[in-house]
């Protein structure tokens, strides 16, 4: 798979027996990140994924995936645009999938890192979720006024920017929660709540259960 124009074509590699049907077909390929955005994608997707053939998701995936192998397959006009655009499916398929984000967090955040502005002011709440951040601070990094820039981040990223970082604690809390390593307490101080008393509100407000009941089913 291949979604620069210049990039060399991967040649298909076959093992095992050289003859019949194969037993499966495996479809690799890459993503090149903003060098400034890396590190804030990649710390949004875990090692690797898997996702059953009986999940639900997995019909989605089966399709986006069956329609990059007959992409690459071909040698149609616009094949490495479609490329493109099929591959940033695919990757907020998967962030979807990993349930790092609700209500369009997920395509809120891509937009987002797309507009230097925004991207200033995204990076910094990822940079630092536990700083009690405002939307005059925000506007600040993002070198816009305060207006300007609160008007610009709910068109982009479809909230506002505290209803954002509240969004964003909250995955990461949910994340830290289904770990299961990590008191209450200490969850609450790294995402910026004064206490577990604080941060156990907010969750159950959002979540419509305590963070407690939420770690438990998580490990069942």
């Amino acid at each position: 798979m291949r979604c620069d124009p210049v990039a060399p074509r991967a040649e298909a590699v076959r093992h095992g027996e050289q003859d019949g049907e194969p037993d499966f077909i495996a479809l690799g390929g890459s993503f090149a990140f903003e060098r400034v955005n890396a590190p804030l994608l990649l710390s949004l997707l875990p090692e690797r994924i898997h996702i059953p053939a009986a999940d639900g998701k997995a019909t989605r995936f089966g399709r986006l995936i069956a329609m990059l192998a007959e992409e690459c397959a071909s040698d149609d006009p616009g094949k490495d645009l479609m490329l493109r655009r099929m591959l940033d499916a695919l990757l907020i398929e998967a962030l979807r999938s990993h349930d790092v984000g609700e209500d369009g967090v997920v395509a809120g955040l891509l937009n987002g890192l797309r507009d230097p502005a925004l991207a200033r002011a995204l990076q910094a709440i990822h940079a630092d979720v536990r700083a009690g951040w405002t939307v005059a601070g925000l506007a600040v990094v993002a070198g816009m006024s305060r207006s300007a820039f609160s008007a610009r981040f709910g068109e982009i990223m479809g909230c506002a920017p505290i209803e954002y970082l509240a969004r964003w604690r909250m995955a990461i809390a949910k994340e830290a929660l289904a770990q299961g390593t990590k008191s209450l307490d200490r969850i609450a101080d790294e995402i910026g709540y004064e206490s577990a008393s604080a941060f156990s509100t907010a969750f159950r407000k959002r979540l419509g259960c305590p963070p407690g009941r939420f770690a438990r089913e998580a490990a069942l």
